[in-house]
């Protein structure tokens, strides 16, 4: 869309008072662009590489291919789309504060960037969702275990809430208004500075869903205290049975209560790991929405921005930490004969 002189001049202020001022480029020394440049890629190619093995996993190892496992597949998809794309794309920007790859690029970019970290959030919720649903209700979540149609919605779901929630605004927001408050030379959305709806969409995209998964974690944490103490009293109370069911029983119990800590342990990281990442960036795009960008220095801004994308890179590297099959699968890609030499004939069950 080309404004006229008057709207390219308004845009101008408009840019003025909502973009930093200064270009990274005249901000930094020769020397540190060189040090953001090299860190950024990096950033980009361990996201990129990180994901790629969660995929190959999936692809080498049957034994991941179950439903929950499926949910850690459709976030490396996005996480991996963010830094084969975003990441990419941005780095010129960031570094120069100019957008030279045209205006449909951009709202290319805008439109995969806001829908795949949506969707990496939504994705983070369906997970804890699983989890709380395998250890809260186990009877019902193994009797449907084997039905793949309800993963597979659940995932496709994903994916249109999370467009729905930025992408329109994106493609309509300026045929709307009637003009763009977007320069030519900048990439970035025209709802930048709109404080009601920055804090409406803030909110679906981070606020609920941080309240979903700290419910889901508490009630898990819940469950398996509340286990805990039966089975204390459990040990305290003369035997009913005869001996073998009651071993066995015991025996099963034990088993599961320390599958589901695993499961509370590694959600709780992933969890942890997403606040960190999102809270600093969701408050200060509300805040920034309020105040017309004059509170928020660019630099503590972009910092944030980019801290969203590191959880993105972090997220492949908390999987084999908080589960074996995970790891004994990145094993197998990465060092084939150290996994044949310690492979026995027990399968990892977690």
């Amino acid at each position: 869309m080309h404004n006229s002189t008057a709207e390219a001049l308004h845009a101008a202020a408009t840019r003025n008072e909502t973009w930093p001022s200064q270009s990274p480029s005249s901000e930094f020394s020769l020397g540190v662009l060189v040090l953001l440049a090299f860190l950024m890629v990096l950033l980009s190619l361990v996201t990129i590489l990180g994901n790629i093995l969660v995929i190959l996993a999936f692809i080498m190892d049957r034994n991941l291919r179950h439903r929950s496992n499926y949910f850690f597949l459709n976030l490396a998809v996005s996480d991996f789309a963010v830094g084969a794309f975003c990441m990419p794309l941005y780095i010129p920007y960031a570094l120069t504060g100019t957008w030279h790859l045209g205006r449909s690029l951009c709202k290319l970019w805008l439109v995969m960037d806001y829908l795949l970290c949506t969707a990496s959030v939504f994705n983070i919720v369906l997970i804890s969702y699983d989890r709380f649903l395998s250890v809260t209700k186990a009877v019902s979540y193994r009797a449907r275990q084997g039905i793949t149609s309800s993963p597979a919605i659940k995932m496709v779901a994903i994916w249109v809430f999370a467009f729905l929630l930025y992408c329109p605004a994106i493609l309509l927001w300026e045929h709307v208004a009637g003009h763009s408050v977007v320069a030519a030379d900048q990439c970035y959305a025209e709802f930048f500075d709109n404080w009601y709806f920055l804090l409406c969409a803030s909110t679906l995209e981070f606020f609920v869903p941080l309240l979903l998964v700290t419910y889901f974690n508490m009630h898990i944490f819940h469950n398996i205290q509340r286990r805990q103490r039966r089975g204390s009293v459990q040990d305290c109370e003369p035997p009913r049975r005869k001996a073998e069911d009651s071993v066995s029983s015991l025996s099963s119990t034990g088993s599961k209560l320390q599958r589901d800590k695993k499961i509370a342990k590694s959600l709780a990281i992933i969890v942890c790991v997403f606040t960190i990442c999102w809270a600093p960036y969701s408050l200060l795009m509300i805040i920034r929405g309020a105040c017309q960008g004059k509170c928020i220095h660019s630099s503590l801004y972009e910092a944030t921005f980019w801290l969203l994308w590191i959880n993105s890179s972090l997220n492949p590297f908390l999987y084999p930490l908080c589960h074996l099959r995970f790891r004994m699968a990145f094993l197998k890609i990465l060092c084939p004969k150290k996994f044949a030499t310690l492979r026995s004939g027990n399968t990892p069950s977690s």
